[in-house]
């Protein structure tokens, strides 16, 4: 059902710095931020010839990484993303199995203007997964 990786996303506290390090210090091609107000985020993709990274940094009062921060003040490793090639599809299947998916359950658009949809970390050893539908 999954595909390639699509990204792995940090979370950090200071975005300029993230940036800063990603771009002067090891030399990799960083997009522009880009304001997600559905999920409450800023985000910026680090390229990588087989992947991205995302960083991710609140936005607004009620950002879900704010809470991530306030706990872990360094950053860290918020959430895998995996492609899909039916987003719907892969929701059932998983649902069936007994998975939890986030929310209402209903694909939101994402940060590549493309459907994702969040799984329960306690359902996949602790670890945060996107789905993203390409």
């Amino acid at each position: 059902m999954i595909g390639r990786l699509n990204h792995v996303a940090i979370a950090v506290p200071d975005l300029e710095a993230s940036i800063a390090q990603y771009r002067d210090v090891l030399g990799a091609k960083v997009s522009e931020p880009q304001d997600e107000p559905d999920h409450g985020v800023t985000v910026v993709f680090v390229e990588l010839p087989n992947t991205k990274i995302e960083l991710l940094y609140p936005l607004g009062e009620n950002s879900p990484i704010k809470g991530f921060l306030e706990k872990n003040t360094s950053g860290g490793i918020h959430h895998v993303c995996y492609e899909v090639d039916d987003i719907l599809a892969a929701r059932d299947k998983l649902k069936a199995t007994g998975a939890r998916v986030l929310g209402d359950g209903d694909p939101k658009i994402g940060a590549h203007g493309k459907p994702v949809l969040f799984l329960h970390p306690k359902d996949f050893n602790g670890t945060l997964v996107e789905l993203e539908q390409v």
